[in-house]
């Protein structure tokens, strides 16, 4: 099939042409004929990089009228990269269409996005947070919208955008066309569609909740104190790598971009902390190839729509195994293949099988290289580098003789060894002295696994506190929801908030030390859809994201395993606080805290 079978305008198949784009992908063939209707709701379930902005895209503007002052379309979608990527291709589709495109978002001067609506648009592209606010302005008018389109729906509400989401849609027209996608189909994505929409086709390219079949899947288990050294080796072997790593905190991102940077390789972090200003900055400079190596939180990298992604890097796996998803699929977009490297500790292999099982994927388990390994592929790399370096004759003729003068002694093969020694010896010294980083469970760790030490240590480095919360995942609560209620209730920026636990019942979150008596006061008793919340400091040695975590503060034996994350259990009995000491540990009264194209040459490695 053609867009030209699709029955798009000439105005819009013109722009296609420009841009190359010869045949739709499944998604697109699918939605589009569908979607160019004049009265239907639409639910898209497909990957990232499968050509869905254009799905949607196509037929939005070919079906508004693009002289018309007020938005007759609505784009709500997670992040500002994507607001403003989306805007980019809507623009370049209706290139010969009139009418006028606006982005609204987050982190920049309000005031110059309210001149350009004012200015009159038929099209807003918004992420939720800006356009709650422009509707309360009286800025931004919905009375018109003809359709509502939820890109990314499930990262949205994985983010804590419920509230707006809905407060939106109540604010447009009940004979509004909604045409919802998303990667996957979680229970609050499908609560949407029961309330907003009527009769909705669905489509679904693949199964629900099914990883990209071009995606490579790959884990690898190493010592916890090992896991940068196993990435420096990935990344090594992998010298062409133009990737994403991901990590769980702000705090280790910065760590581990700092230690590649400081090692020689090509990378920076993006995290919260950063300002959008320096946001911007690493991204175009990512965008550009000008960083090799992108180091990212899940919550900084929604939404990133880069193409060319070679590997995705889990420095950790992610709390949500549905995030999982969403990191993977930032590689092999638009047809490419892609890896989706794993790095775990040998005690997270039940991690994988639950991925596999909800995400229906098959994981191989891979082995580190070792140093001979990639050593090879490193030394064939600078060959490769050294045949296609261009010559410039002119530039290099006035030394040659002075060159050939200096090499008289030596033969073509020792000249061959010198060079080769000279961008290579400390590369080889670095790997000559390094073992084996694959690890085996051991029988002591597969029968004790010391969870508890682990997320105590962790706590302790990155000065955090650990809080129980009554509430998990049947009550509603997701991380995005989590954060809202600390955040409103205390007035702190989530920028003070650690990892957080979604289990079936009840939740944990770790917090700055500063803040504990703040969160103590200000979030016990906070109304969450109906239900109390009650919050205490844990006991030390206790709160933890994992099944048995869960079964510790539950008095029945067994457990039942729920969607979407890496636990589950039954209710826990709150005769006593599940947890907790019956004195002592949270008590208000006391004090306490919550709680890398880089071959060899200048920019080699400092080994």
């Amino acid at each position: 099939m053609t867009f030209e079978e699709l029955g798009l305008r000439r105005e819009v198949l013109k722009s296609l042409t420009e841009l190359g784009f010869e045949a739709p992908t499944p998604i697109q063939e699918q939605a589009i004929p569908y979607l160019l209707g004049e009265d239907c709701d639409f639910v898209g379930l497909a990957q990232t990089g499968t050509g869905k902005t254009a799905a949607f895209g196509l037929p939005l503007i070919n079906n508004i009228d693009n002289a018309a002052r007020l938005p007759q379309g609505v784009i709500i979608c997670p992040t500002r990269e994507l607001c403003l990527q989306i805007t980019k291709d809507l623009n370049v589709f209706a290139k010969y269409l009139d009418g006028n495109i606006t982005a609204v978002y987050g982190g920049t001067d309000i005031r110059t996005q309210i001149s350009n609506v004012k200015k009159g648009t038929s099209i807003v592209v918004a992420t939720p947070g800006r356009l709650v606010d422009l509707i309360n302005r009286k800025v931004v008018q919905l009375g018109q919208i003809k359709y509502v389109i939820l890109d990314e729906a499930d990262e949205m509400l994985n983010m804590g955008f419920k509230e707006d989401i809905d407060m939106i849609l109540e604010q447009t027209p009940i004979d509004k066309n909604v045409w919802l996608f998303s990667a996957t189909m979680p229970t609050e994505v499908a609560r949407i569609a029961r309330t907003y929409m009527h009769d909705p086709l669905e489509v679904s390219i693949g199964h629900k909740n099914q990883s990209n079949e071009n995606i490579e899947h790959i884990y690898y288990s190493v010592k916890e104190r090992d896991r940068y050294d196993a990435v420096k080796r990935l990344i090594d072997f992998n010298p062409t790598i133009y990737g994403l790593i991901f990590c769980r905190t702000k705090n280790e991102t910065a760590t581990v971009a700092m230690k590649l940077a400081r090692d020689g390789y090509n990378a920076e972090p993006l995290h919260g902390d950063l300002t959008q200003a320096m946001r911007d900055r690493v991204m175009e400079r990512f965008r550009s190839k000008e960083l090799q190596i992108l180091v990212a939180t899940d919550v900084a990298a929604r939404g990133l729509d880069i193409n060319n992604i070679t590997h995705v890097i889990n420095y950790n796996l992610p709390d949500d195994i549905e995030n999982y998803t969403h990191r993977s699929g930032r590689t092999a977009r638009a047809g490419k293949t892609g890896q989706s490297l794993v790095l775990v500790n040998t005690r997270e292999n039940v991690k994988i099988k639950a991925i596999e099982r909800q995400m229906r994927m098959t994981f191989t388990q891979g082995q580190i290289p070792n140093p001979a390994e990639i050593c090879e592929i490193q030394l064939k790399k600078l060959i490769d580098n050294t045949i296609a370096t261009e010559v410039k004759e002119a530039d290099i003729a006035p030394f040659m003789e002075q060159i050939l003068d200096s090499f008289k002694d030596l033969s073509k093969e020792e000249v061959i060894k010198r060079f080769v020694s000279a961008e290579f010896n400390r590369f080889i010294e670095y790997y000559e002295r390094a073992g084996d980083l694959n690890a085996a469970a051991s029988k002591d760790e597969r029968e004790r696994p010391d969870r508890k030490n682990d997320r105590q240590s962790r706590a302790r480095e990155e000065g955090k506190t650990r809080f129980f919360v009554n509430l998990g995942r049947r009550d509603g609560l997701n991380p995005g929801a989590m954060v809202r209620i600390i955040c409103d209730a205390t007035g702190l920026n989530s920028k003070a908030l650690g990892r957080i636990d979604i289990m079936t019942s009840f939740s944990f979150i770790e917090a700055d030390d500063e803040h504990t008596q703040k969160i103590l006061k200000h979030v016990d008793g906070y109304e969450f859809e109906g239900h109390k919340v009650s919050i205490e400091v844990t006991a030390p040695g206790q709160g933890g994201g994992d099944d048995r975590g869960e079964r510790r503060f539950s008095k029945g034996a067994g457990s039942k395993r729920g969607p979407g994350s890496f636990g589950g259990g039954k209710k826990p009995s709150f005769d006593r606080k599940p947890g907790f000491e019956k004195k002592g540990s949270f008590d208000k009264k006391r004090s306490g805290g919550f709680d890398r194209d880089r071959g060899f040459g200048a920019k080699r490695n400092k080994y």
